[in-house]
């Protein structure tokens, strides 16, 4: 299938058509195309967050794909720090080049992780494996990742439920900005409790 021919399959009746029989499946795919994200790197976070607010809604698209990234990065966290000790892994850590990133990780984990889960796009997996290979606590990582990927997935739920309004109105794109901006300064206190 070409991309002129998928381009003519995106009407609005099939568009809709999709939407349903998502729904349909009820809750499992708004949760496991997100967590998913966390082990297969080439999946459109984009399109899975955004395809969620429109199938379930704001809030419930939300929490779904919330949910399911929050709990793949701690599965993917879980399983590197549980073979952190390999001997392949410890070969690997004692580069020049990969202990220079590794201490700063160690020195900078929670914003390291926080602010990398902000961005929409970016290689998940790495932000997950280096934080477990580090050391980093399970609750700093929980708490950084839940509250950036929480504010990452409400600026795109924001945007995806409301697709139209965003193209026809695009300074209400300066909302999400200010709402990006107030969880960065809200990471910092919460960095300060818990580091």
């Amino acid at each position: 299938m070409g991309i002129t021919e998928l381009l003519s399959y995106l009407t609005e009746e099939n568009l809709v058509m999709f939407l349903d029989k998502y729904r349909s499946l009820g809750p499992l795919p708004g949760l496991l195309l997100p967590f998913m994200k966390s082990f297969v790197p080439p999946l459109p976070t984009l399109v899975i967050i955004s395809v969620n607010a429109a199938v379930y809604g704001l809030w419930l698209g939300f929490l779904y794909s919330w949910i399911g990234i929050v709990c793949g990065c701690l599965v993917t966290f879980l399983i590197v720090k549980k073979v952190a000790g390999h001997p392949y892994l410890e070969r690997w850590s004692q580069k020049p080049k990969v202990q220079k990133s590794l201490v700063w990780a160690r020195r900078q984990a929670f914003n390291y992780v926080f602010l990398l889960s902000l961005f929409p796009v970016g290689p998940f997996v790495v932000i997950n494996m280096a934080a477990g290979l580090v050391g980093m606590r399970f609750r700093s990582f929980l708490v950084a990742v839940a509250a950036g990927k929480a504010a990452m997935v409400l600026s795109v739920s924001f945007i995806g439920h409301d697709l139209k309004g965003f193209i026809e109105n695009p300074y209400r794109i300066l909302y999400v900005v200010f709402f990006v901006a107030i969880s960065i300064v809200i990471s910092k206190r919460i960095e300060k409790r818990f580091m």
